[in-house]
């Protein structure tokens, strides 16, 4: 843990120099985004205790342990963003989308200390597939928060709910790839084809939504 200490220093300090030099409007992301790297780091640890405390096995941490820890942990900045700043909602979305990238990007790089880079072509299906269900979650979380705390009395159910969907969806993600083989591949793509989807269709209902409203 003590090199993955490093190498989230080494990454943060010119990220948050150059957000310094750029001014507050690409503080922001930036900032959001070394804050998934760091929760991604604080999560490891996490992880790590809970897994030793009750003496389970790779497999059922990766699927039991990890899914809750992580999305529970990216969270839990979100909230704080909301309750203090009180932003806006267009603000909502940039933050956790930056949020889960920073987590992503930091946990394709701990797999590259521990496991190293010489099988290229799995780790570009694996990154794309982390990052694509991570920012996957990310956007639930987002957009799912933008409607409910537009309302009073569904702030702490659709937080808990939102939140369950995507504990579920990155426990199967993760089980799937605990299986192996060719379903692990299936995993990576899942969360891929789900985005595209999801942006082709937004895409195509966006100008018939407008269309109504006017």
């Amino acid at each position: 843990m003590i090199d993955i200490n490093n190498v989230f220093v080494c990454i943060a300090a010119p990220l948050l120099a150059a957000s310094f030099c750029l001014g507050k409007k690409y503080f922001h992301p930036v900032f959001f985004m070394l804050t998934g790297m760091g929760v991604c780091l604080l999560s490891a640890y996490i992880n790590t205790f809970i897994a030793a405390l009750y003496q389970t096995t790779a497999f059922h941490a990766a699927t039991e342990i990890s899914p809750v820890i992580e999305e529970v942990m990216k969270l839990l900045p979100l909230l704080f963003y909301l309750l203090i700043f009180e932003p806006e909602p267009e603000h909502i979305k940039p933050s956790i989308l930056s949020i889960a990238a920073g987590f992503a990007t930091f946990e394709n790089i701990c797999y590259l200390v521990q496991n190293g880079a010489t099988n290229f072509g799995f780790l570009l299906i694996r990154g794309f597939g982390t990052g694509a269900m991570h920012i996957l979650c990310g956007a639930v979380i987002g957009y799912g928060l933008i409607y409910v705390w537009r309302r009073t009395w569904l702030k702490l159910a659709g937080t808990f709910g939102l939140l369950g969907v995507c504990i579920v969806f990155h426990g199967i993600y993760n089980l799937l790839i605990a299986y192996g083989g060719r379903i692990q591949y299936i995993a990576y793509l899942l969360p891929m084809v789900i985005i595209i989807l999801s942006v082709s269709t937004g895409k195509m209902l966006l100008p018939h939504l407008h269309s109504d409203k006017y």
